[in-house]
């Protein structure tokens, strides 16, 4: 996990540079959704956060297990590290069986499993592919790619992301007793993912919400000794409301990509200290192939 979370700039902006493959996402104007489990579900998110937000058009994010995909999209975008998530090749065998007009993509990891065949345009990140269960850069990886696509400049995020790995970890905030992580517009999906990794790694107790939704009754398990951690601008009056609690309000002012690798850090680094081995979490494994 440390390797592969050190890797992400370079990977980011590997991403950044694949112009043909940016290309095979959906244009301007054409009504998507963008489906994943787990942490790419998360990704989905942000991407359809960013795309609505850069007025691209509709883009619906939805949990492959739960998807409606019949909803005259141009096009489906699939996001999935292995390319072997039961949940998502049932949905895309569906889509194919059902004769859908939505044009296909897939983003994987790895090109030697069944989804390449599946989708209509693969688009392979074999380079941000990973050995831990415990996922980090194929996610923010992704992220960057369609960032990129959408003609962002993630030159100064992959630079914060350099500091946000080299830096001390404050040991506070390392060794809370429990974290709520919130977020607004794309870096929703983002506070999902920190507390997904943090749940994962290191069995902790976390939290995640939309920032305005946290006053709206989870502030109520805020305390001395926990951490209310916000990615992006906080609304006004969120680090008042959450330091009359007693307990920490995390609000670096970098882009939600680098205030993630430091979320990732904290889980690694509590993973450690708990003698966990955050590259094979209990009860998980690397891709979910359910039964028949």
């Amino acid at each position: 996990m440390e390797a592969e979370l050190r890797s992400q700039p370079e990977t980011w902006a590997q991403a950044a540079a694949l112009t043909a493959e940016q290309a095979l996402l959906p244009r301007r104007g054409e009504r998507i959704a963008v489906v994943g489990c787990g942490t790419s579900w998360f990704m989905a998110q942000s991407y359809a956060a960013l795309r609505e937000t850069a007025g691209l058009g509709v883009t619906d994010a939805f949990a492959a297990s739960e998807a409606f995909v019949d909803r005259d999209y141009d096009a489906v975008v699939a996001l999935t590290r292995s390319g072997t998530t039961t949940e998502v090749l049932e949905l895309l065998d569906a889509l194919r069986a059902s004769g859908s007009r939505a044009r296909t993509v897939g983003v994987v990891g790895d090109p030697e499993t069944p989804l390449v065949d599946l989708v209509d345009d693969a688009i392979l990140l074999p380079f941000a592919d990973e050995r831990s269960v415990v996922q980090t850069r194929f996610a923010t990886t992704t992220l960057a790619l369609v960032r990129a696509s959408l003609g962002e400049d993630l030159g100064p995020v992959i630079e914060q992301a350099r500091t946000a790995i080299d830096e001390e970890l404050d040991d506070a905030l390392v060794a809370a007793d429990q974290y709520a992580f919130l977020g607004a517009g794309w870096t929703v999906g983002l506070a999902h993912e920190a507390a997904l990794k943090m749940r994962e790694a290191s069995q902790s107790w976390t939290e995640s919400y939309p920032a305005k939704e946290y006053r709206h009754g989870p502030i109520a398990i805020a305390a001395p000794g926990r951490v209310t951690w916000m990615f992006g601008t906080a609304p006004a009056g969120l680090a008042a409301d959450v330091a009359a609690t007693g307990a920490r309000f995390e609000n670096e002012p970098v882009d939600g990509m680098a205030d993630l690798v430091r979320a990732q850090r904290v889980a690694l680094e509590r993973a450690r200290r708990a003698g966990l081995d955050p590259d094979r979490p209990r009860n998980l494994t690397r891709s979910v192939i359910l039964s028949s």
